[in-house]
């Protein structure tokens, strides 16, 4: 079955032959007599000149394919930037501790302030209580 976007077997791309089933094979020697080295090795190099242009439809055929799913996917995502003061889930980083079927997500978190690139925010744990953290110098710090 060839591949949908490439529209060639993984066989053909390699091998450059089609993959046919040892039931449907017919066996039909040529005779010997016939054979001459010179039409081989040019038949050989036309074969190879054939698969090279068929690996390079198949690549551009793909990059062709690619290009259709990345605008498709980039039609349905839409820009999203949060205020202050928003309620927010955040994806959980470290998930080789849990199950396969726990939330991927925690929270809520209050946005307490955007930075500048609008893709990077400050968050408030509202499960927490408010109180001051201390950095490394052991002072207390206001939260962002």
């Amino acid at each position: 079955m060839p591949n949908w976007s490439t529209g060639f077997t993984p066989f053909f791309l390699v091998y450059g032959a089609r993959c046919h089933h040892p039931h449907r094979c017919q066996v039909r020697l040529a005779p010997v007599t016939l054979y001459t080295e010179a039409e081989a090795k040019e038949a050989r190099e036309d074969v190879i000149d054939l698969l090279k242009e068929a690996r390079f439809l198949a690549l551009s055929r793909s990059a062709i394919y690619q290009q259709g799913l990345h605008h498709y996917h980039n039609k349905k995502i839409k820009p999203l930037a949060f205020l202050e003061r928003d309620l927010v889930l955040r994806l959980v980083q470290r998930t080789t501790v849990q199950h396969k079927l726990a939330s991927p997500w925690e929270g809520p978190f209050i946005v307490s302030k955007a930075l500048r690139d609008k893709n990077a925010y400050y968050l408030i744990d509202t499960q927490k209580s408010n109180k001051r953290k201390r950095d490394a110098s052991d002072e207390e710090t206001a939260r962002p």
